[in-house]
Formats: structure tokens, C-alpha cells, sequence
């Protein structure tokens, strides 16, 4: 008896693990994340921004979208805008949650990034509504050599806030925002803190050939390290995102990689890249919960099709201080 005893409870402990190791990985694209009463919380494109919930980052439930209705402003500023929402950016000041978004046509720079407040992000809470605040930023073809997507907020040691945003073009900009963070402060002054090699002869309103978007700034031991992500998402199987990095003492930069060259010129060190299982992994962000540090990112699954899904790696540091995410 106390054999078959010890069997079943072996059996069950076997199954309770792989009942565990096979928690299904979500899909997800774009994927940012932020803690609130030991719940996290993730945001990701989709349409009206796709909200998940979790209590311990494996686990995930999914959650009413951001938005049952596409933002009034986005549709009449973006003519093809039909609500599906991308890479939004979420952080907490001074007791209030600020989710900033991307509306855009497709592979063109007619763009905006928009924000949105709320008081909390648990949706049984009495206070749980999102307040549209409209856009902040917009890029038009034929005047900006820029792209008005791929928003995230940092702020600097005074606590003035700062958005860097941009896919392809001319890279990566960096503009101050106003106190309430609903737009450039003025005088504004437009940054370039990332960018590659750019066909010249190509016109304002065609992407290029410069593959650079995603960035997120991360502060870590007295530095602002910039990731950004190189080369092509959205391929499935094929797509070859990877994820690169540089840092500064300044948020302004310039932002330098680990063999001296600025991110600005085109330089820019491997943080992370696909292998035959996962294709593509880039777009991240970054988070310290509990003194363990994190990248959050997206990579295409090879054993689903090539499907996006959530991914979340513990990033550790090297010697000379560069992040480190075992493959």
C-alpha cells in the first residue's frame, strides 16, 4: 500500500510539473508590462490595445481591451485607421497609470502616438476607467523624415519627462514633453538618439531601407541604456528582428555600444537574436520587479506556425556593465 501510495503521489507531482511547464505561451506583439498590488499587468497591439493580467508573469488572463471603440481623433487623423491599436507604452506617476499608443497606416509615416490615463489598471475596481487624453505627437509625409510610432516615457534625474519613439527613416527620436504629458514642451527640440544608413535618394514617405524601431529606455547603475530593435518583424518564420543596445549618462545622449560606436551612426550591441526555434525576437522593454531584472519581448514561436507569443527572460549584467540574456 504505502508503494502504491508513493507511486500516486510521484505520478501526480510528475503531472502537476508538466501541467506547469506547458503553461501556453500568449500570443502577443509588442509586449510592455507593469506591476500594480502584486498583479501584473501587460499591454500589447491589438485592436483597441490588448490587455492581459497575471499574478506571477506564466499564468496570463486576458482582459476587456483598452478601448471598445477606436479613439474619435485617431480615426479622423489616420483616414485608414480601422481601431487596430499598436505598441503602447505604460507607466504610473504621481498615482496615475499613462498608456501611450500608436496609430498609423501601414509601412507609411502617417502616423500619431496618443495617450491614455487611468487611476488604476484593476478592472473590478470602482476607479477603473481610461480617460482619452488625444494625440501628442503626429508625423506627416512630406514634412517629417520621422515616424510617429513606438512610443515609451522615461524621465530623467529632475523627473522631466521625455518620450523617444520611431520606426525606420531617419531613427530614433527623443522629444521633451510637457508636465501633463500631453505634448512636446516648447521650444521644441527633436532628437535623433538611433538610426542606420538610410537611402538618401528615397523620398520622405517611403520607409527605406534603415530596419530600426522599438526603442525603450531602460536606467540602470547610472545609466540610460537604449534598446531598439534591428531589421524585419511581421514575417512570421522569416522575420529577423533582433534586439540591440547602447547607453548614456545623459537620457539625451549620445548613446554608445560596447565598441565605442553611437547609436546614432548606426552602431549598437547584440542584447538578443532568433535560432531555429524563435524567429524574429525583438520589440522589448524592460522592467526591475522584486531586484531581479527582465526583458519582455516578442518572438515568433517556430513550433506554432511562426506565430508572435510573449516572451520574458531574466537579464543579468556583465562585468563592464552590458545586459545579458542567455538564448
Amino acid at each position: 500500500m504505502k508503494f502504491l501510495l508513493s507511486l500516486l503521489f510521484l505520478l501526480v507531482g510528475v503531472t502537476a510539473h508538466a501541467q506547469q511547464a506547458q503553461t501556453p505561451l500568449i500570443s502577443a506583439h509588442d509586449p510592455v508590462m507593469i506591476r500594480q498590488n502584486g498583479t501584473y499587468y501587460m499591454f500589447c497591439t491589438g485592436r483597441g490595445i490588448a490587455m492581459w493580467s497575471s499574478k506571477d508573469m506564466k499564468t496570463w488572463k486576458q482582459e476587456k481591451p483598452v478601448f471598445d471603440t477606436p479613439p474619435e481623433w485617431a480615426v479622423k487623423a489616420i483616414p485608414s485607421f480601422k481601431g487596430h491599436i499598436w505598441a503602447p507604452d505604460i507607466s504610473l506617476h504621481n498615482g496615475v497609470y499613462y498608456l501611450f499608443y500608436s496609430v498609423s497606416a501601414f509601412g507609411k509615416n502617417t502616423s500619431c502616438i496618443g495617450l491614455a490615463t487611468n487611476k488604476t489598471l484593476d478592472p473590478a475596481s470602482p476607479d477603473y476607467k481610461w480617460v482619452d487624453k488625444g494625440k501628442v505627437i503626429q508625423s506627416v509625409p512630406g514634412r517629417d523624415m520621422w515616424n510617429a510610432i513606438d512610443p515609451n516615457l522615461v524621465r530623467d534625474e529632475a523627473g522631466t519627462p521625455w518620450l523617444v519613439f520611431g520606426s525606420f527613416w531617419d531613427g530614433m527620436k527623443l522629444v521633451q514633453l510637457r508636465p501633463d504629458l500631453t505634448a512636446p514642451a516648447q521650444p521644441e527640440r527633436w532628437r535623433t538618439v538611433a538610426a542606420r544608413p538610410r537611402d538618401q535618394k528615397l523620398t520622405d514617405s517611403l520607409p527605406g531601407d534603415a530596419a530600426i524601431e522599438g526603442p525603450f529606455i531602460f536606467k540602470k547603475n547610472g545609466y540610460y541604456y537604449l534598446f531598439v530593435s534591428f531589421d524585419y518583424c511581421c514575417r512570421g518564420p522569416q522575420s529577423t528582428y533582433k534586439m540591440m543596445v547602447g547607453r548614456s549618462k545623459s537620457v539625451t545622449g549620445p548613446y554608445i555600444d560596447k565598441a565605442g560606436t553611437g547609436l546614432e551612426q548606426g552602431g549598437g550591441t547584440l542584447v538578443l537574436e532568433g535560432d531555429k526555434n524563435w524567429f524574429g525576437v525583438g520589440h522589448n522593454s524592460a522592467y526591475t520587479f522584486d531586484n531581479t531584472d527582465y526583458l519582455v519581448f516578442h518572438g515568433y514561436d517556430g513550433a506554432d506556425k511562426g506565430r508572435p507569443k510573449l516572451r520574458i527572460e531574466k537579464m543579468t549584467w556583465d562585468a563592464q556593465g552590458w545586459p545579458v540574456v542567455k538564448p
